[in-house]
């Protein structure tokens, strides 16, 4: 797993073991970066579920100006922790060890970019997603990773499916604000 392009372009990035860690394949980061690859300039970024922290990473090495990256387990944690300090990118990022929900219950902050890849068959994604609106700017966009099969809503709060993309057993779910009827 690397860093695909930007400040950070080409290197390596450290995931978990274990079978309960499923990272975004290359193809589909790539996939979902030539999607916003004109929206990211700038932009506040959330990684919900982080993981290994590779997609707010990708974010920040492409020119986000800053990224949240949460994950509720200790491993995940220190794993960003140290991928944002191997990429160079830990003055524009924070980690912390909560979980989704609870973070976006209580979150204060605004996001304009939301990354949700939660394990595949928990239902996490289903519970959260519905939380993340709240966390959103006006004009913002958030991205939900699912496996090949799964169901997402059509709408979520102020935001709608603006269009799914599907790579093999991968779905990415992209929501985005409805533009106003112009009269």
């Amino acid at each position: 797993m690397r860093v695909i392009t930007g400040t950070a372009r080409g290197r390596r990035l450290m995931t978990l073991e274990g079978n309960d860690v499923r990272p975004t394949t290359d193809k589909v980061k790539e996939a979902l970066f030539s999607i916003l690859q004109f929206e990211l300039e700038g932009r506040r970024v959330l990684d919900l579920f982080a993981g290994s922290g590779q997609l707010g990473i990708e974010a920040l090495s492409r020119g986000a100006a800053h990224c949240v990256f949460i994950d509720r387990s200790k491993e995940a944690s220190a794993v960003v922790q140290k991928n944002l300090t191997a990429t160079g990118l830990t003055d524009r990022a924070k980690v912390l060890r909560t979980d989704a929900a609870a973070f976006l219950t209580g979150c204060g902050a605004q996001f304009d970019l939301a990354f949700l890849d939660p394990p595949y068959g928990t239902g996490l994604l289903q519970a959260v997603l519905p939380k993340v609106p709240q966390a959103m700017r006006p004009g913002a966009v958030i991205v939900c990773e699912a496996p090949l099969g799964e169901t997402l809503p059509d709408t979520v709060g102020r935001f709608a499916l603006y269009r799914s993309y599907h790579y093999s057993k991968v779905c990415l779910w992209v929501y985005r604000e409805p533009e106003e009827d112009s009269v």
